[in-house]
């Protein structure tokens, strides 16, 4: 199982609370390019629109950007493939204040390009200077455990 694309800044910037797996639908040239390592996350966010969930912001670039058609649109919105019962569990959770839903990886299972997205809470600023102080105390130790082996 390969990872095409992570947000690595949405765990900084969020408290993940939960898991899901959805597909997404996108073109046949989209498919080549995020094989090739070519999306990102960064900036995106998920949405209810029309009823599904819509991956808002992240880019796709062109897989063969001379041969792509004048209209396509890097950064479109593409929907995802949820589960109804989903659909419903995410449609409560994301009415809570503060909650909201992020993308966290991009990546194969079998041929099918998955997405991993998270039920994430926003932290504060304090909780994000602690998470810093945590990592650079982990990062001591392992220096410590390193110089005496």
């Amino acid at each position: 199982m390969a990872t095409f694309a992570e947000n690595r800044k949405v765990y900084f910037d969020y408290e993940i609370l939960e898991k899901f797996e959805a597909g997404l639908v996108l073109s046949g040239a989209e498919v080549k390019s995020i094989r090739s390592g070519r999306m990102n996350l960064a900036g995106s966010y998920v949405r209810f629109i029309g009823g599904g969930l819509q991956l808002v912001g992240a880019a796709v670039a062109p897989y063969q950007p001379k041969n792509q058609p004048p209209d396509y649109d890097q950064s479109r919105s593409r929907k995802l493939l949820v589960k109804k019962s989903e659909i419903r569990y995410l449609t409560g959770k994301i009415q809570e204040r503060g909650l909201t839903l992020v993308p966290l990886r991009v990546y194969n299972k079998g041929r099918r390009i998955k997405i991993e997205i998270g039920l994430a809470r926003g932290k504060k600023q304090y909780d994000k200077r602690a998470s810093i102080a945590q990592k650079e105390t982990q990062r001591k130790i392992e220096r410590a455990i390193k110089k005496e082996m």
